[in-house]
């Protein structure tokens, strides 16, 4: 028996957030409403609702149909229609050729590294040149496009901008921290089960962004405290799909490894500021441990708090190491300890060559001080300026 055009969305919806490639979407896929809509000619967002035609949906293969459905999701990740829409008034198609562009490309890459997990429809918008570009760039180089031409010309999906257009300012700057909020998860819960993050999520989450802010919501999302969520405990509604998600309970979290680079930059009012902050956040999400370890070429130093002492980290710790950044000593150090925490936090100038550490058992944060241009290709990256 066939399913119908909702079934295969929910479906795909499915498959995507239990794929190892794409897990990372899974915040995102499930922000705003979707939809089968006659009256949708193929797909339609307005930056935050998604909806299908039910014929274009049935006409599609499953892979095209999970490439269409990252496609609606980049332009909500990406904010298209709210950061572009100046464009749309200049030409309402080309904007919708740039941003498609943009989107396209990833998605073939996305493809190829997926082994055709996910596709694109015959015909849609590719062009190698716009390799790297971002909308805005693309509209500038692309041609005019005959306005409203009604052919397609390539464009699978429409945008809604006139819908983007009606949010208010509170909407839509609630939409914004919706939007930043499921990146940062995704990117958490790609750590937590051993999925790929793509690059646009750390381009998006490198972004300047409050660190303070970005480092408590890490800690708020991996571990449980008193009715937060955790991932100890797996959510029965998604356990159905085989999907891993956190649930809400109200215990006391495990243990939390706060790893410092010691080898000569991370020093005084920086160290006592991530430090401050640190214990600040564990005071509400109250671990069992926190194991403060120094590091350089080796660990140098390794202190043990215990329950409720998180206050103590800022007054009575004493740094120890001071040369070399090899991120390694700390995997190898816990493994020999058998240290397995919840998460793992690591605060550094980021200078580590191609050593992240290897294989790490848990979700880990890096903390990277004054090297923007760095990001970790392990876990997740906050950027902080001294």
């Amino acid at each position: 028996m066939a399913l119908t055009a909702e079934q295969r969305i929910e479906r795909a919806h499915i498959d995507l957030m239990k794929s190892p490639q794409f897990v990372a979407y899974s915040g995102i896929l499930m922000i705003g409403e979707v939809k089968i809509k006659d009256n949708v000619r193929t797909a339609c967002t307005n930056g935050k609702n998604v909806y299908y035609g039910r014929k274009f949906v049935e006409g599609l293969s499953d892979s095209d149909l999970r490439g269409v459905i990252i496609h609606e999701a980049k332009h909500k990740m990406y904010r298209h229609l709210l950061t572009w829409k100046h464009l749309s008034k200049i030409n309402h198609t080309k904007a919708n050729y740039a941003c498609d562009y943009v989107i396209n490309l990833e998605i073939m890459d996305e493809g190829e590294r997926s082994n055709q997990f996910v596709t694109l429809p015959k015909g849609c918008l590719i062009d190698a040149k716009y390799k790297g570009m971002d909308s805005g760039q693309v509209f500038h180089l692309l041609p005019d496009p005959p306005e409203n031409d009604g052919s397609g010309g390539g464009q699978f999906d429409e945008h809604d901008w006139d819908g983007a257009e009606e949010m208010s300012a509170e909407e839509a700057e609630e939409l914004a921290s919706e939007i930043d909020q499921a990146i940062r998860q995704g990117a958490i819960l790609a750590g937590k089960v051993g999925g790929s993050l793509n690059r646009s999520f750390d381009d998006l989450m490198s972004a300047k962004v409050n660190w303070k802010d970005a480092l408590r919501e890490f800690i708020s999302a991996v571990c449980a405290g008193k009715d937060d969520c955790t991932w100890r405990k797996p959510n029965r509604r998604w356990l159905q799909h085989d999907i891993y998600m956190p649930s809400t309970i109200s215990e006391t979290t495990g243990r939390i490894v706060v790893a410092v680079d010691t080898s000569g930059s991370i020093q005084g009012a920086i160290l006592n500021r991530f430090l401050s902050e640190v214990s600040s956040i564990m005071e509400n999400v109250n671990p069992e441990q926190v194991d403060l370890i120094y590091w350089d070429s080796e660990v140098a130093g390794h202190e043990v708090y215990g329950l409720n002492e998180a206050d103590k980290m800022r007054t009575s710790t004493k740094p120890k190491g001071g040369g070399g950044t090899t991120p390694s000593c700390i995997t190898k150090y816990m493994r020999k300890h058998k240290i397995d925490p919840v998460c793992a936090i690591v605060l550094t100038d980021g200078y580590v060559g191609n050593d992240w550490g290897g294989q790490w058992s848990c979700p880990t944060l890096w903390c990277i001080v004054d090297n923007r241009e760095t990001n970790s290709p392990i876990g997740q990256t906050i950027h902080i300026e001294e």
